[in-house]
């Protein structure tokens, strides 16, 4: 009876110190996230590994003894490495308030659009979010390899429309980071041989995507223009896209003049040949996988016609002139 008073209060004595978990120096400063659905057991593993307590299984014992195990709440939490039980059950049973906004970004926002949305919805300095957004494509090179080299250092293209989570604390560059790997995640599932056959690579396909969510307002569409585009290029034939000439021009111009067919740029594809000096917008799937795999036309001209957003293709520029005169 003596022997199992002692081994119960030296238990206690244990569990309640301050942990020095592999020799760690108590006091030191911890990030413990919770994952929803998250057992004692997974709860006090992660706080070993972490220098929080010396022993995940002694934790446990500790948690139902105290009437505490199954109660500890998934959250994100600020702790110290040699904390006390009292101390971390104290935290993990009153739960964390994450304070967060979600900012949608639509597909086809270019990258001064989408600066200036997560700006507004998120009070991050718009400047900085410009900044990077627009020619700090280097910055993030080393874990985005596709972004080595794109014009002018920008990131359109790459910054995937999404609704993104953004949490109390997170800065310009957590926000481009996240849009960056969602982008990565999305691509892993684009089929590129088609392109590749083409003689266009990665960055073609992007541009080419950029294109389809600014010259076509039907998703649906997007394949027919893509069409459009390959079956121009293999003429050669310039492109002649409003989208990219509308792209450098000052303001929210929905329509061109003459003069500004003449604007001078890299991406003014009346003026140059093949494709823009890089994206225009930012695309979604839909648009990038019609312009990794468009279907087998004879299209080469396009035109407005129905009310709902819908366009006539035809083969011949015969054909698009009386297309376009039925349309007016």
């Amino acid at each position: 009876m003596i022997v199992g008073i002692l081994g119960a209060a030296a238990a206690s004595y244990l569990l309640s110190r301050p942990g020095t978990a592999g020799g760690v120096t108590p006091g030191q400063p911890v990030h413990i996230v919770v994952e929803p659905g998250s057992s004692t057991a997974v709860i006090a593993e992660t706080l070993a590994s972490e220098g929080v307590i010396d022993s995940a299984l002694m934790f446990r014992w500790d948690a139902r003894r105290a009437g505490v195990d199954g109660t500890l709440k998934a959250g994100e939490y600020d702790m110290t490495t040699g904390m006390t039980f009292e101390q971390i059950v104290a935290q993990l049973t009153a739960g964390t308030v994450i304070e967060y906004v979600d900012v949608p970004i639509p597909e086809g926002f270019t990258a001064a659009q989408i600066a200036t949305r997560f700006a507004e919805r998120t009070g991050l300095p718009e400047a900085e979010l410009r900044a990077l957004m627009t020619a700090g494509a280097a910055e993030f090179a080393v874990e985005h390899p596709y972004l080595e080299g794109t014009y002018g250092g920008s990131l359109e293209g790459y910054l995937f429309p999404a609704t993104y989570r953004v949490t109390e604390g997170s800065t310009a560059r957590d926000v481009i980071e996240m849009m960056l790997d969602h982008f990565d995640t999305q691509i892993a599932t684009l089929d590129l041989s088609f392109a590749g056959s083409r003689g266009l690579d990665l960055e073609d396909v992007v541009i080419i995507a950029s294109i389809l969510e600014r010259e076509s307002r039907l998703a649906e569409e997007f394949p027919l223009v893509s069409s459009v585009i390959y079956n121009r290029l293999a003429r050669p034939m310039r492109l002649q896209l409003c989208a990219t000439v509308l792209y450098t021009l000052p303001g929210d111009k929905q329509s061109l003049t003459n003069a500004d067919l003449e604007h001078e740029s890299p991406y003014n594809t009346y003026l140059h040949d093949g494709l823009p000096a890089g994206p225009i917008s930012n695309p979604g799937l839909r648009a990038l996988q019609a312009a990794a795999n468009p279907p087998e036309t004879d299209y080469l001209y396009y035109v407005l016609t129905g009310e709902d957003g819908s366009q006539t293709f035809t083969a011949t520029y015969d054909e698009f002139l009386r297309a376009k005169q039925g349309a007016r």
